[in-house]
């Protein structure tokens, strides 16, 4: 397994049209790799130009798929950090898996000098996760990424009532509706106010209705997430 990963590594930068080579400061057995965003898939997973899919490592956000809450907005924010044809390095972290189960290549993913793993987790719209208990090399940025942002109740944090904090299991969000807890549970300090009635975080991440527990509440200007499509006043009309 070690050396198919690693010949799908080799290959990977071939396709690039990059070199693998170590990283400046790090572990000779760490290689970095330049590559193109063709464009992501959800709120930890890309596509390259070149075809290959690129799951960010260490981390987890919650699937679209399973109804989990803020799975969209996590989605919406990698998107907004790292647009369509963007020029990325892909970090490999051995002894970690270089490929998962997909065949989806296992990387941190760097762009204009910030680690979108660290990033990601820092704004509350990913989880961290050591696979297996693996610690990687980041783990240390990583714990403290997602200390600020639940301190700071950003992102999952503040909008997710049902977030279950486990950095050795998958993202635990909870329902975006049916199950979460009554409006009120969020940090007293974190509602955004243009929503006076209900306790919804301010952007960023930018929240869509199906990310929020709430329906039918008041929404007065500047309206921060745009919940008032039709300019009545009332955001997420049931």
């Amino acid at each position: 397994m070690r050396r198919t990963a690693a010949i799908l590594l080799v290959l990977a930068s071939l396709v690039a049209g990059t070199a693998v080579s170590d990283t400046e400061g790090a572990p000779a057995s760490s290689a970095r790799t330049t590559a193109v965003v063709s464009y992501v898939i959800d709120g930890d997973t890309i596509k390259l130009t070149n075809g290959f899919r690129v799951r960010l490592l260490q981390i987890d956000a919650p699937e679209p798929g399973d109804g989990e809450c803020f799975s969209r907005a996590s989605g919406r924010e990698l998107r907004r950090l790292l647009p369509n044809g963007s020029r990325v390095t892909l970090e490999t972290d051995p002894p970690l898996d270089l490929v998962d189960r997909y065949s989806r290549l296992l990387r941190y993913v760097h762009y204009r000098g910030v680690n979108l793993n660290v990033e990601l987790v820092r704004r509350g719209a990913a989880t961290v996760w050591f696979y297996r208990g693996e610690r990687g090399r980041h783990a240390a940025a990583l714990l403290a990424a997602s200390r600020s942002s639940r301190a700071g109740r950003r992102g999952i944090w503040g909008a997710c009532p049902g977030a279950v904090w486990n950095p050795f299991a998958a993202a635990e969000t909870g329902g975006s509706r049916s199950s979460a807890l009554p409006p009120r549970t969020i940090a007293r300090g974190t509602c955004d106010s243009s929503y006076p009635t209900v306790c919804i975080p301010p952007a960023p991440p930018d929240l869509d209705c199906d990310d929020v527990p709430h329906t039918d509440f008041r929404v007065r200007p500047p309206d921060s997430h745009r919940f008032d499509g039709e300019g009545d006043g009332l955001g997420c009309e049931g």
